[in-house]
């Protein structure tokens, strides 16, 4: 996307005023986005953005400024605004920059770019008729397609010239279903991949449409929550995503260098179960948080953050693994050209174990089993959080009854993490996209079926 010689001339003009490194960030993003409510098309838009962000590093201190024009004056002029956030100091050098050839860790083998506009809303029609007619109650059906492709370049003063493409796709079904003018319930599904449209031949509109429509319609039947401190059977995919809020958001390492973790300084003690093993992974291939290099030129990589229940490591990016003297996990994320990169997770999963899923809920005489989550608080610092349960069921003497309306899993990470006494073998993900420090990330979020022997399930049952 740019020559050398501009890249060098931009990299020597941030460390003019040295630094411990100096850093070019550039983008090109295309896109793709379709809205469809009730069968019209209320959207449907495409765009092209570019730009470069430029950062200049003193420690874990650092000046950053960006453009989205990419000529020579504009880039020099964001390394001169960047280069001003330190001292003056004598120039630092820059070091042959080496390029570094990705996996293919994201290959689009049929890219979203080459199918038509018509195709994509036709994709969303189909989801509106499948929802539409799996259930006489579904009274309204909002469908979204996206697709993306993001060109980046990372070179740094050190001598890293990474180029890497991420293709991403994204299919999401929103079904409302009606009982009465009291009786109002909404279903969501939403796969996602960093894939071309092949992603659809295992995500088809129509199962996506199916299965939000019949959360929407099960939810009808729902009765009031439990409330109080019983065990709660998490779904696969589910257990993932409390994984991420409550675990992986206090393993970050600025959250750490913040001293706002609850894991802070516990590296090597059992804070989990001995059935819990969870790794950050943003090496697989196609998942939704994955890549070759981060958003910092370092390489991707497989993180374990739980071994047999004992806290194994960190979440770095390169500022803090400086700091703290160890090597970068691969996990400096930025949303775009605009944003510094700060840690982030990518794909956080808990592994399978050995259990049966009908075995976990056989042997649970009384709780809630949660298949699918919604929003959620967490406090890094001492791990307590709360989540919302979007379906759930209740469970008695071993079998799944009634869907649950307004129940919420409140507890404490550790204290959660230590109580899981069942994991099951059979995994799967849950894509969405995380906030934090006002940017926007794709992560993955992966688990089997697992048991929390106590947690405490906030409802409205007497």
């Amino acid at each position: 996307m740019l020559d050398r010689e501009l890249v060098e001339e931009v990299l020597v003009a941030a460390r003019r005023r040295g630094g411990s490194f100096a850093e070019l960030f550039v983008e090109e993003r295309s896109t793709t986005s379709v809205r469809l409510d009730d069968g019209k098309v209320e959207e449907l838009t495409t765009g092209l953005d570019r730009g470069a962000g430029v950062r200049v590093a003193q420690g874990t201190n650092y000046g950053y400024a960006f453009s989205n024009r990419l000529d020579r004056a504009a880039l020099l002029q964001a390394a001169e605004a960047a280069s001003a956030a330190l001292t003056d100091g004598d120039a630092g050098e820059i070091v042959d920059l080496r390029a570094s050839e990705p996996a293919g860790v994201n290959r689009a083998e049929r890219p979203a770019s080459d199918v038509p506009s018509a195709q994509k809303v036709a994709w969303l029609e189909e989801m509106n008729d499948a929802a539409r007619s799996f259930d006489p109650q579904v009274v309204q059906v909002v469908g979204v397609y996206g697709d993306s492709l993001q060109r980046r370049l990372i070179a740094t003063s050190d001598g890293r010239w990474v180029r890497e493409d991420r293709p991403r796709i994204r299919l999401v079904a929103q079904v409302i279903a009606s009982r009465g003018a009291d009786n109002i319930q909404t279903g969501f599904e939403g796969p996602a991949a960093c894939a071309g449209v092949e992603f659809l031949d295992r995500n088809t509109p129509r199962a996506v449409a199916e299965i939000a429509a019949r959360r929407a319609v099960t939810m009808l039947d729902s009765i009031a929550a439990p409330a109080g401190e019983m065990p709660v059977v998490l779904g696969p995919g589910c257990g993932g995503v409390l994984f991420h809020e409550a675990v992986g958001h206090p393993l970050e390492a600025d959250a750490v260098d913040k001293e706002a973790s609850v894991y802070r300084g516990r590296i090597g003690e059992t804070l989990a179960s001995p059935l819990v093993t969870g790794v950050d992974d943003a090496t697989i291939a196609n998942a939704w948080g994955s890549y070759a290099y981060d958003d910092e030129g370092s390489p991707s990589q497989r993180t374990v953050l739980f071994a047999e229940g004992v806290l194994q490591g960190l979440l770095y990016d390169r500022l803090r693994a400086e700091k703290d003297g160890v090597a970068s996990t691969g996990n400096g994320r930025r949303e775009s050209y605009a944003s510094p990169p700060v840690p982030r997770m990518t794909n956080s999963y808990i592994l399978n174990g050995a259990s049966a899923p009908a075995d976990i809920l056989a042997d649970t005489p009384r709780g809630v089993y949660v298949t699918a989550m919604g929003g959620g608080q967490v406090n890094p610092a001492t791990g307590d959080f709360v989540f919302g349960v979007a379906e759930g069921f209740s469970i008695a003497d071993g079998v799944v009854g009634a869907p649950v309306r307004g129940a919420n899993l409140i507890g404490r990470a550790i204290e959660v993490m230590q109580a899981v006494d069942a994991v099951a073998d059979d995994f799967d993900t849950w894509e969405g996209v995380c906030g934090k420090d006002g940017q926007s990330a794709p992560v993955g979020s992966g688990s089997p079926t697992i048991r929390i022997s106590r947690m405490t399930v906030g409802g409205t049952a007497g």
